[in-house]
């Protein structure tokens, strides 16, 4: 049995300028206060490309209480401790970063922290008063702002979460191992704040602390990678647990009653609203549904397409169910939460790695953008720009009295100028979001890496740029195939269509005349609703499609304001009804649970090790 009471692991990735004498301080300071034999130090040398694992190697033939730990692939800091830590012998597991930048003063304090049962985890703090730490401006900003973040958002007590000084008993880090998901930088954060989670016994303890080396705020790591991981954990420790099905539904229900509420009350004549509705004829918005129903196989065969040209083959009824369930929890979630949803599925269903499935939505997305930028977005640019849009704004300004809510009155009509100028910069930014894409993905994919580490020398930008290589490599794929842009282009303009002929059904409902003008702003209407809902603001665009339909309608038309509302709620309405019900059904036929798709969905880690899969 080993005496080992102290592992002490030193996380080395091209370390050759430092390593020797950081080992060599670490031994004599660790010497100073436990016996020879209590105590180890392991380098956990993480793939590295320099003379470290020589040195490290020569080190521990030099002297047994040094190991080396050698990894052929990078791990990351997260994954190299948890390599080392499993295979560490001591009970008391400390790691500090090569540089030493934290004053070695301070080690038997941490160590005996938790070696004394005092603690389960022990930490350093550059933020505790007592300390003494001299920072660059730019890692002073960018460290006092992401624990105030983390401090924030994750509901943790301590001040500094990053300081690469701390102690955990093997206790502790056995009980949340298999919590913790992040294999890098964010690693220990996730470690204490799940830790103080479960009601461990945290310490923090103030050290006086001063930079070493070249080391520097990294954007790519700090913006996407650190932001992106507080997301997910606050997502998994304060939300999810909250979210069961029925109260996802639930909430889902109230907030489409809610907005479709306050919009008529704040708005409209509420009244009117309901005798235009009551007047509906239900025969025709029945068929309305029917009507709607008949894109769905629609969305199944260009869906199949798209993965079919990325090298998924697939069937159509299949694809049509994943899809249902995806809209359906954008109706349920906020911020298109229900996109991820369908990445997960086809993963968990047919092996499509995350990058792919993502990338496949972002096809979508280019050509509904494309057949909504098609049939709207240049027309209504071209309002805005030539001034036809006065015509809108002289009909709601005539119809609308003005509107007060919190002692402030709003005009209406200016109101209205300043929504379509909303949605005319929508439709300009659709147009150049599409055209960048069509353009971009006709190139080499190399440049997406090229300009990543432009701005980042972490390794975390490999994960970063792998993964968005491989997304715009998959649009390139689609988008560069001639067949293949006919047939999905000519999909999602005969999905259109069909939308628009259901908003026309509804139309004849509430005793409308089709004509071919009525046709022609259908189209218009129903695109720049669908425009609004590009910005993610609320469930499904509720809310978003039923005021730039109504503001088309009513001032294009002699139709009234109140039963240009009406006819809009009856058409969301409908095609809601229509996802809501294929929703339920196909997560039923599929074995789907919706909120453990869009758990699964956000998992970081996931994605990475699929970006890395090729």
């Amino acid at each position: 049995m080993s005496d080992v009471e102290v592992s002490v692991v030193l996380p080395a990735y091209n370390e050759e300028e430092a390593i020797e004498r950081t080992v060599r301080v670490t031994v004599e300071t660790l010497a100073s206060f436990l016996p020879d034999d209590a105590f180890e130090v392991v380098v956990a040398e993480d793939g590295c490309t320099d003379r470290t694992p020589e040195i490290a190697e020569r080190l521990a033939a030099g002297d047994e209480r040094v190991r080396h730990l050698h990894s052929d692939d990078r791990l990351g800091r997260g994954g190299a401790l948890e390599f080392a830590f499993e295979r560490a012998a001591g009970d008391t597991l400390v790691y500090f970063d090569t540089d030493m930048a934290t004053d070695m003063r301070h080690l038997e304090e941490l160590v005996e922290s938790v070696r004394s049962g005092e603690c389960d985890i022990a930490t350093g703090s550059r933020w505790l008063p007592g300390n003494r730490a001299e920072r660059p401006t730019e890692r002073a900003v960018s460290s006092l702002g992401y624990n105030t973040l983390v401090r924030l958002f994750l509901r943790s007590d301590l001040q500094d979460h990053q300081c690469g000084f701390k102690a955990f008993s093997r206790a502790a880090v056995e009980e949340l191992r298999d919590a913790v998901e992040d294999e890098h930088w964010f690693w220990d954060t996730e470690m204490l704040v799940r830790a103080q989670r479960r009601g461990l016994r945290v310490r923090e303890f103030p050290v006086e602390w001063e930079p070493r080396g070249d080391t520097k705020v990294d954007l790519v790591r700090d913006v996407f990678g650190m932001g992106s991981q507080i997301l997910r954990t606050w997502w998994q420790l304060s939300v999810s647990p909250r979210i069961t099905r029925r109260v996802s539904m639930a909430a889902g229900s109230v907030l489409v009653v809610l907005a479709l509420v306050v919009a008529v009350v704040v708005v409209f004549d509420l009244e009117a609203v309901f005798d235009a509705m009551s007047d509906a004829d239900p025969v025709l918005v029945g068929a309305s549904g029917l009507v709607y129903l008949l894109s769905w196989p629609l969305r199944g065969l260009r869906y199949r397409d798209i993965l079919d040209r990325l090298g998924f083959p697939g069937d159509t009824w299949f694809l049509t169910g994943a899809i249902f369930i995806s809209q359906t929890g954008n109706l349920v979630f906020p911020a298109r939460l229900g996109d991820g949803v369908r990445a997960y599925v086809v993963k968990a269903r047919r092996g499509v790695p995350y990058p792919s499935g993502f990338a496949s939505l972002a096809v979508e997305r280019v050509f509904d953008l494309l057949a909504i930028t098609v049939l709207a977005g240049t027309v209504l640019v071209g309002l805005v720009v030539t001034g036809g849009t006065d015509q809108i704004v002289q009909a709601v300004a005539a119809e609308v009295p003005p509107v007060t809510i919190g002692g402030e009155t709003i005009n209406p009509g200016a109101a209205a100028r300043t929504a379509l100028r909303v949605a005319a910069a929508v439709g300009g930014a659709a147009v150049v979001a599409v055209a960048a894409i069509l353009v971009g993905a006709r190139y080499d994919t190399d440049y997406v890496y090229r300009t990543v580490t432009a701005v980042s020398n972490d390794s975390y930008a490999d994960y970063v740029a792998g993964a968005i290589e491989q997304f715009v490599g998959d649009v390139q794929t689609v988008v560069s195939d001639r067949a293949a842009f006919a047939r999905v282009g000519a999909g999602s303009l005969a999905i259109w269509v069909v939308d628009v002929a259901t908003a026309l059904v509804v139309f004849a409902a509430f005793g409308e005349t089709v004509t071919p003008a009525l046709v022609a702003m259908a189209f218009f209407a129903v695109s720049v609703g669908n425009l609004a809902k590009v910005l993610p603001l609320s469930p499904g665009g509720i809310g978003l499609y039923e005021g730039a339909f109504t503001l088309i309608v009513f001032g294009l038309t002699p139709v009234t304001a109140p039963v240009a509302f009406a006819i809009s709620v009856v058409d969301h309405v409908v095609k809601n009804a229509v996802t809501i019900v294929g929703g339920l059904v196909s997560m039923a036929w599929l074995n789907v649970s919706l909120t453990e798709a869009v758990e699964e969905s956000r998992d970081a880690g996931e994605v990475e090790a699929a970006a890395t899969e090729d």
